[in-house]
């Protein structure tokens, strides 16, 4: 029952992040509490197919990673699988927005997603520190879901040739043991005050009412989702629910000509133009996104690199 128990609680946090990101989360716990111990090394390259990069400065460029699953603090996924804190990558960004010694700021992103507590949080904060010193996210490979929700905070977002962004939606999951467990002849009894204490307990199939509060729930937080990614891309919210992929991933030439990115780039060539201080700030993002859409639809929706420059 405890291997169950964990996995339950991991499914029914509202999470933001691919489907087939979170079966492997899921998968790497379960067997860690069956008895399976796998190394850091290798749980690593299981979710997340590389090993986390440092945090690393050039000149004086700070490079901030977004690496991973995202969880709200710091915990065993964390440390062991090399996943991002929200509230660790939040208290090091606030450093280096201090920092007189860091011109500009780099967030390198790398993250399928991960759960939604913080991250709304996380994003306000720098969208908040626009203006102090120019921020820049850059999609390296894969900006998706709680992660381009945090990115798109930044003064300017950035997609390498081959990445891909997006990903906007939540989601969260019932799993209803009740069939299992009259199979196994074992009957659970849930002694409770509160109308809707036990709802949605694993033990019983959820009601209508039940599936109803906790769409509502999701909704919520896809709201909240929508609105942070309208406020940070300088955007109205219905082009973000029927324009930026309606929950799908995008590669880096539908995600300018889209407006949820604004340039292509790679990550030296981003710190290079950084360090020569020629990068757009955010007070004009909406104007540039609006004229970079009619030069598309003039050019019957075709894409040059060029067409993002300053």
């Amino acid at each position: 029952m405890k291997t169950v128990t964990l996995t339950r609680a991991a499914m029914e946090t509202p999470w933001a992040i691919l489907p087939a990101n979170f079966a492997v989360i899921v998968e790497v716990v379960t067997r860690h509490f069956a008895g399976e111990k796998l190394d850091a090394e290798e749980v690593q390259n299981r979710i997340h197919g590389a090993k986390r990069p440092a945090e690393r400065t050039f000149g004086n460029v700070a490079i901030l990673p977004l690496f991973g699953t995202i969880f709200p603090r710091a915990n065993l996924m964390t440390e062991v699988c090399g996943a991002t804190s929200s509230e660790r990558f939040g208290a090091v960004f606030s450093d280096l927005v201090k920092n007189p010694d860091v011109s500009a700021i780099v967030l390198d992103v790398d993250s399928p997603g991960g759960q939604v507590p913080g991250v709304d949080e996380l994003s306000t904060k720098i969208f908040d520190a626009r203006g102090t010193k120019p921020i820049v996210a850059i999609a390296n490979h894969m900006m998706a879901s709680a992660a381009y929700w945090i990115g798109t905070a930044a003064d300017e977002l950035i997609v390498t040739p081959s990445a891909e962004v997006g990903s906007i939606g939540v989601f969260t999951i019932h799993e209803d043991l009740s069939e299992s467990l009259t199979q196994q002849g074992i009957k659970i009894s849930l002694i409770s005050e509160g109308k809707y204490k036990t709802e949605g307990n694993p033990y019983q199939p959820l009601s209508e009412e039940n599936l109803a509060a906790m769409q509502s729930r999701v909704a919520e937080y896809y709201d909240s989702f929508v609105k942070t990614i309208a406020r940070n891309r300088g955007v109205k919210q219905v082009e973000v629910r029927e324009g930026f992929g309606e929950g799908r991933l995008v590669g880096a030439r539908q995600a300018v000509s889209l407006g949820m990115a604004d340039r292509i780039a790679t990550l030296e060539e981003t710190v290079s133009r950084l360090q020569r201080g020629t990068v757009r700030r955010s007070a004009n993002a909406d104007t540039d996104f609006r004229k970079r859409r009619m030069r598309l639809t003039e050019n019957s929706g075709s894409f040059e690199t060029g067409n993002c420059a300053p």
